[in-house]
């Protein structure tokens, strides 16, 4: 719509998700992520439906990311506002989280998908706390729940390795992510990659100045020589800063298909035009 661009589009099969990145006025944002949250609630249903992520939603996840002229606060807002727009107009159950987490144990993603889908539709029936900040207490029959915040930019980004032995990839995600005792601000996990016959280390890099792509990469090749496995190469999922990424680290670390467009900053001025 007017006043907001489609930056991005990453999507394949063994996920069976699609990650949208787009950007604009604050009106315009919020318009956009409640007409394709309505599509998500029309075409997806997750009874007949799954992939190797998580998911907890149709529309799983919609963050809110402060770009030029916006604040965290801001996005806080944005996503408190969205979200009752969300359940009042689609019915469609609303879990808060990073800074606009309402509950200090829902300020990790993590935490609030756990059961996913299936679980946290029986969960919530007899469990207050399992239930959504916003609508229910039960989920949408086919569309679930939205996961709705606010948080800094961060940098999701896949190391797939030469192997279909998926415990290589999970014992390498253990390793590294942060809850594990790993490298700081990393998520990690390990998934298939049933269609390309390899497995994938999946990352989310929350803090990519504390841990940066290159850090990553370096310590997955590491760990991964002690399978005896090498890198096939590695994925950057929707964008990344130009201070993180540019074609010398590109090539360093086997980054598929990377090129300008790959780079925030890149659509920043068009856009404020």
């Amino acid at each position: 719509m007017s006043g907001s661009s489609v930056l991005h589009v990453t999507s394949d099969e063994d996920h069976n998700r699609t990650v949208i990145t787009y950007a604009g006025t604050a009106d315009a944002v919020e318009e956009s992520a409640v007409r394709a949250a309505q599509i998500a609630c029309e075409r997806i249903d997750l009874s007949k439906t799954c992939g190797v992520h998580p998911r907890l939603g149709a529309m799983d996840v919609l963050p809110f990311v402060p770009l030029e002229g916006a604040s965290l606060i801001d996005c806080v807002e944005l996503a408190h506002r969205t979200g009752q727009r969300l359940w009042h107009e689609l019915s469609l159950p609303v879990y808060f989280y990073e800074a606009a987490a309402l509950r200090p144990e829902r300020r990790k993603l993590e935490d609030v998908r756990r059961g996913e889908f299936e679980g946290r539709s029986i969960a919530v029936l007899s469990d207050p706390g399992a239930q959504p900040d916003v609508g229910g207490p039960a989920l949408h029959p086919t569309a679930g729940a939205a996961i709705v915040g606010a948080r800094p930019f961060l940098i999701a980004y896949n190391i797939n390795l030469q192997t279909n032995d998926l415990s290589v990839a999970k014992a390498i995600a253990r390793a590294i992510r942060t809850s594990s005792g790993g490298l700081p601000s990393v998520k990690a996990l390990g998934l298939p990659l049933t269609s390309r016959n390899l497995v994938q280390v999946s990352m989310n890099l929350t803090d990519f100045e504390i841990t940066p792509m290159q850090v990553a990469y370096a310590e997955v090749e590491r760990l991964a020589s002690q399978y005896g496995v090498s890198i096939e190469e590695s994925e950057l999922i929707g964008l990344a800063p130009r201070r993180a990424l540019n074609s010398t680290v590109a090539s360093a670390i086997k980054l598929r298909d990377f090129a300008d467009n790959r780079i925030i900053e890149h659509y920043l001025g068009p856009l404020s035009k």
